[in-house]
């Protein structure tokens, strides 16, 4: 196995962690926070949209079954990236779209992606979705993990 993290931000992280979930090559997800100024943020903390903080989903997958860009693919699959700071009825920079990339190599891959998308048209505006480095994840609290599984659902409004 060849395992690698990968780090995605797509709106609530409550479904976008189950449709990462669902993908063979994925060994566990996490959803949580990345990317703002707060040490060991509380859900509470980033809502208020002051810790720039965005939810984000932790993927752990094995790469020699699930390429990263078959995680981008489905990324921007899950989502509108062509929304600044919102996705669906949720708004706030805690729901940008942001990937935070954990080598040079998931960066030029995210970047080279989204040039991709917007040169074919695949969205009528132009992707927002920003690109930076990984900084430190905080796991969320535990009654976000799995969230809409513990609940016996399996999807939300994304």
């Amino acid at each position: 196995m060849a395992i690698e993290k990968a780090t995605f931000g797509a709106g609530c992280f409550w479904g976008v962690e189950v449709r990462f979930s669902e993908l063979s090559g994925v060994l566990d997800t996490a959803v949580g926070y990345e990317g703002g100024t707060n040490n060991h943020p509380t859900y509470k903390e980033v809502c208020t949209d002051r810790t720039g903080h965005a939810e984000v989903v932790e993927v752990t997958f094995d790469s020699r079954r699930l390429s990263y860009e078959q995680l981008l693919d489905a990324f921007f699959s899950f989502h509108d990236p062509t929304q600044l700071n919102r996705q669906g009825p949720d708004w706030g920079t805690q729901y940008r779209s942001v990937i935070f990339a954990h080598s040079e190599a998931q960066a030029t891959q995210a970047r080279s992606k989204i040039a991709e998308l917007n040169a074919s048209g695949s969205f009528r505006s132009p992707i927002v979705t920003r690109v930076e480095p990984a900084t430190t994840f905080w796991k969320a609290e535990e009654y976000h993990q799995r969230y809409l599984e513990k609940r016996g659902m399996v999807s939300c409004h994304i």
